[in-house]
């Protein structure tokens, strides 16, 4: 039996430009952390016992005879993918999906170690990173940016830099006090809108070209954002949180809404001094950036949304349990009888 745990991200500036569409052309580059909200997944062989081969519980619970009768795409693949055969495959985590903090993305990093592990092999942050993105936008042939992926893999406050030639994953060196002072003035509600990010991100990918101005400020933004970090201007950065969210609104109008606005202004009237919601928007989590002396007001003006504190991460994926099986395929156990 496997047991993986996988955290989820907060992307804080340039969604968006990690698009292969856009940094193949322009370059590309993200801020973003791992937060200490994770998925985990359970992974062992099914005995021999059932006349099916396969179960499946996510949200709803699958038995089938064959791989390909998965209905889940990415449990369907990933298995055919990595040859896996005949596995009982549990997922839960402590946040919903469809909420925009890179769930999908972590459950196929997530998922990709436990199969690996369950063969006894080792796969390593990057190789994670790289079959979840090919795992999730080619063979799911699911629309979207590839820093996800990457961020659940590696974990950590990092600076993520997208290039043709594909990307790198530089830590972002800052002190501790700036990093805790970043950590404690952040806040993040729940809207209790959840979407599917494909629907969104096609029209986003659709306005790649004609977005370009509005990219490439927030590809800007990132190194912006790190500087104010590391030189302690901590309230900046919060700043440049408002300055990405009203650009990614510009550049599709469908992440946003009446009622998110109004959330979001509610905050802001409160104390805040930025925020954004986090992944393709159009629901899901509200992250607010609010000094230490307004977050009661900013609290109490967001009473009817569901507040989740949190905290940064630094581990990525792992493997929380891990405990060899001896597995003989069926055909060589027939062959035996």
């Amino acid at each position: 039996m496997i047991i993986t745990q996988t955290p989820f991200r907060i992307s804080f500036f340039g969604g968006g430009t990690d698009f292969p569409g856009f940094y193949e052309k322009y370059g590309g580059q993200v801020l973003s952390t791992s937060m200490d909200k994770y998925c985990y997944i359970t992974v062992r062989h099914l005995p021999p016992f059932f006349d099916y081969s396969n179960i499946v519980v996510y949200s709803q619970m699958e038995h089938t005879s064959h791989v390909d009768e998965i209905e889940h795409p990415a449990v369907r693949e990933a298995m055919k993918y990595l040859d896996m055969h005949e596995l009982y495959i549990s997922y839960n985590a402590d946040l919903p999906a469809r909420s925009g903090l890179g769930t999908s993305s972590s459950f196929a990093v997530g998922l990709l170690l436990a199969f690996y592990s369950l063969k006894g092999k080792y796969a390593d942050k990057k190789r994670l990173a790289d079959e979840a993105i090919y795992l999730e936008r080619i063979l799911c042939n699911e629309t979207g940016g590839v820093q996800d992926q990457i961020a659940a893999s590696y974990g950590g406050l990092n600076k993520i830099v997208f290039s043709s030639g594909g990307y790198e994953v530089q830590p972002v060196v800052v002190s501790d006090k700036n990093k805790a002072a970043l950590d404690d003035n952040l806040m993040l509600f729940f809207t209790g809108i959840s979407r599917y990010s494909f629907t969104i991100q096609k029209e986003q990918e659709r306005n790649l070209e004609i977005k370009n101005r509005q990219l490439l400020r927030m590809k800007d933004l990132v190194d912006e954002a790190e500087m104010a970090l590391v030189q302690g201007r901590v309230d900046d950065f919060g700043r440049l949180l408002d300055v990405e969210w009203k650009l990614k609104r510009e550049i599709n109008g469908k992440v946003s809404s009446p009622v998110i606005d109004g959330y979001y202004d509610l905050a802001m009237e409160a104390g805040a001094l930025g925020g954004k919601l986090l992944g393709a928007g159009g629901g899901g989590f509200l992250l607010l950036y609010v000094p230490k002396e307004k977050q009661l007001a900013v609290r109490q003006a967001l009473s009817g949304l569901l507040e989740i504190p949190f905290h940064f991460e630094t581990g990525g994926a792992k493997v929380l349990y891990y405990s060899p099986e001896i597995y003989v395929p069926k055909e060589e156990r027939a062959g035996n009888s």
